[in-house]
């Protein structure tokens, strides 16, 4: 897949809320996935496809309900693509929280070898 295609896949995952399915088929094993900044249960930069799976499970965990599901056009500029993602959940003992982010993917050899994600906290 090139990168319009990977980019067109990946936003239609992601607004189905199949964000693993998209990790098991975009990403390359070593992927690193860098978040804006460390959080409890959460390190600021994750390598490898097992340990984002898991990254995604846990944060699954701590969710009660996804309420919506937003993802903007997708932009792409060479080997990078970028969207904005935005959800409306209810969080386990924190109740309901809107998410609001930039997701930055870098792709190289057909899989996504980076994601960045940039918000406020």
């Amino acid at each position: 897949m090139d990168t319009p295609q990977i980019a067109a896949r990946l936003v239609e995952l992601c607004r189905a809320g199949q964000f693993e399915q998209a990790q098991k088929e975009l990403f390359a094993e070593d992927v690193v996935s860098i978040e804006a900044f460390a959080t409890p249960g959460f390190e600021k930069e994750t390598k490898g496809l097992a340990a984002n799976i898991e990254k995604g499970r846990q944060f699954e965990a701590m969710s009660e309900a996804t309420h919506s599901i937003k993802v903007s056009e997708p932009l792409i500029s060479g080997n990078i693509i970028a969207f904005v993602l935005e959800m409306d959940m209810t969080m386990k003992g924190r109740g309901r929280t809107a998410f609001n982010e930039l997701c930055v993917y870098h792709v190289k050899d057909g899989k996504i070898i980076s994601e960045q994600f940039f918000y406020e906290g």
